[in-house]
């Protein structure tokens, strides 16, 4: 008796992970993942895409680390090779692991990581097609 009730415990926990795995994913709209950063610098982690109130926003996963240089900064890609810098990824109390993508950009074909300070590329990704 013990076990069925376990089992239907696991199961109940199962069920509810995904119905709100579900729920999230159907506020949120689709999201997109990138491979993995390649780089230098910046070769942990992956690029996420996804509309949230009616905003274009970029994530990097938890296992992302920012590189330890000056001036670390979001840059995109479009599929025309156009390049857009975005926001730092240090800022004053912490880091910006997440930035609102202009509604000016076309869509967003690789992430990179780019270092303002000595205007080098630390490390990009791409999606497997343009988002946005």
């Amino acid at each position: 008796m013990k076990q069925i009730n376990r089992m239907m415990f696991v199961f109940a926990l199962a069920a509810m992970y995904i119905a709100t795995s579900v729920t999230f994913a159907a506020s949120n709209g689709d999201v997109h993942s990138t491979a993995t950063f390649q780089g230098p610098k910046a070769n942990t982690g992956t690029a996420m895409h996804t509309y949230e109130n009616g905003k274009s926003i970029l994530r990097v996963s938890s296992d992302f680390k920012v590189p330890d240089t000056p001036a670390p900064t979001w840059r995109v890609v479009d599929s025309n090779g156009n390049i857009y810098t975005l926001d730092a990824f240090k800022i004053k109390g912490g880091e910006k692991r997440q930035v609102v993508v202009p509604s000016y950009i076309p869509n967003v074909a690789k992430v990179q990581v780019y270092c303002a300070f000595a205007e080098v590329l630390l490390g990009e990704t791409s999606f497997s097609s343009p988002v946005k």
